[in-house]
């Protein structure tokens, strides 16, 4: 059934409106990053700044560790990606492939792990820490990460394996191949872009998280970004707006650089995975 001209349209017009919803927040951000105190201060703003300004940028640098706390994210956020990959991986491959009575159980507590709510687990977590000496350290917050974004990383991958055509594994064992190398020759390739996606997922939970950055990491030194955002907002509830929205979008911008790197590589893996399947 092809689509008339007039409804294809619509489709478009359906779409631009939808981004455009998506996008309002982030364009605004960036408005207000540029923007001086007296434009802020407007009671008509203005989409764009009139006297655009890099003195925002400035006063937040200079009030706030920001170099110190993205580092902070950079690690904690790509040390949970890394290694709650190489931890979900095997397990999503063996749950997959053996579909045991314990395997459709396991992946039924990862799913069910998913409600429970911050707070429950909040104080355990912080218990345990405390008996590690990992309160206030990115290591801990790592562990945290890990734990946090596992279950979710398993369900992801589980169904990335069952994609993968058992027959092509059982075609390269006639072929002679071993176990090893079946896996990393045929396998490892066409899970590679569930991995990526399930990496992706995973750094960019951990570099927007909040409620357990505040609770763990009690010093600025060893604060994330998210955590350090808050520090421009004084006693009171007044937000210092300028310096706020500047250091909201230098925070924002790492993940939509990685995100717009990945989803090309994410995409041409699909694709040739298409192809050899």
């Amino acid at each position: 059934m092809r689509t008339s001209p007039g409804a294809r349209v619509g489709q478009y017009v359906a779409l631009l409106a939808y981004l455009l919803f998506l996008a309002f927040p982030f364009l605004w951000l960036i408005s207000t990053a540029f923007k001086p105190p007296q434009e802020l201060g407007n009671l008509h703003p203005t989409w764009i700044p009139q006297d655009p300004t890099l003195a925002n940028f400035r006063q937040a640098f200079d009030e706030q560790p920001l170099l110190r706390a993205a580092l902070n994210s950079l690690l904690a956020a790509t040390g949970a990606a890394v290694i709650a990959v190489l931890i979900a991986t095997p397990m999503a491959y063996v749950m997959a492939r053996h579909r045991t009575r314990l395997a459709r159980a396991a992946t039924g507590w990862v799913v069910v792990s998913q409600a429970f709510p911050f707070v429950l687990v909040i104080i355990p977590l912080f218990l345990v820490l405390k008996n590690l000496r990992l309160i206030n350290s990115v290591p801990g917050l790592v562990m945290v990460y890990v734990v946090w974004a596992l279950p979710f990383a398993l369900w992801m991958l589980v169904g990335y394996v069952r994609a993968v055509p058992a027959e092509l594994e059982e075609a390269a064992a006639v072929d002679g191949a071993g176990r090893l190398r079946t896996l990393v020759s045929v396998t490892a390739p066409l899970l590679a872009p569930g991995i990526v996606a399930t990496a992706l997922f995973a750094f960019i939970t951990a570099w927007n998280e909040f409620f357990f950055a505040l609770v763990l990491l009690k010093t600025p030194e060893k604060q994330t970004l998210p955590v350090i955002l808050t520090h421009f907002i004084g006693a009171e509830g007044v937000a210092d707006l300028g310096p706020l929205a500047a250091a909201a979008f230098l925070a924002t911008l790492p993940s939509l650089i990685v995100f717009a790197v990945i989803q090309r590589r994410i995409t041409g893996g699909m694709l040739a995975g298409a192809v050899k399947s």
